[in-house]
């Protein structure tokens, strides 16, 4: 069981980084291909497609680096908001049959 989750969450990144190079393919394509008669990409639109790769890598690192700050403060105040509802449970309501 322990290698089945193992493999699961490997293929679960799996699928999300190439969600992300799908998506960063898309966004730099339609951004700086323009001519369409060329097999290769001209200087400029090789230099734009860099640029916006670049860009979206590093935005990527940056908003990850946040994520794994933050990651520990959101499961301890879920830990211990858990905690806390679950010592004041409502008490079970009891139906009055003789009505």
């Amino acid at each position: 069981p322990e290698k089945m989750d193992h493999d699961q969450q490997q293929l679960r990144n799996l699928r999300d980084f190439l969600l992300v190079y799908n998506r960063m393919t898309e966004i730099c394509f339609q951004r700086c291909t323009s001519n369409m008669n060329y097999r290769n990409l001209t200087m400029d639109e090789e230099k734009c497609v860099d640029s916006c790769a670049g860009k979206l890598i590093r935005s990527n690192h940056r908003l990850m680096g946040t994520y794994v700050q933050l990651m520990p403060r959101i499961v301890q105040k879920r830990s211990s908001q858990f905690t806390g509802q679950s010592t004041f449970l409502p008490s079970p309501m009891v139906m009055n049959s003789g009505s």
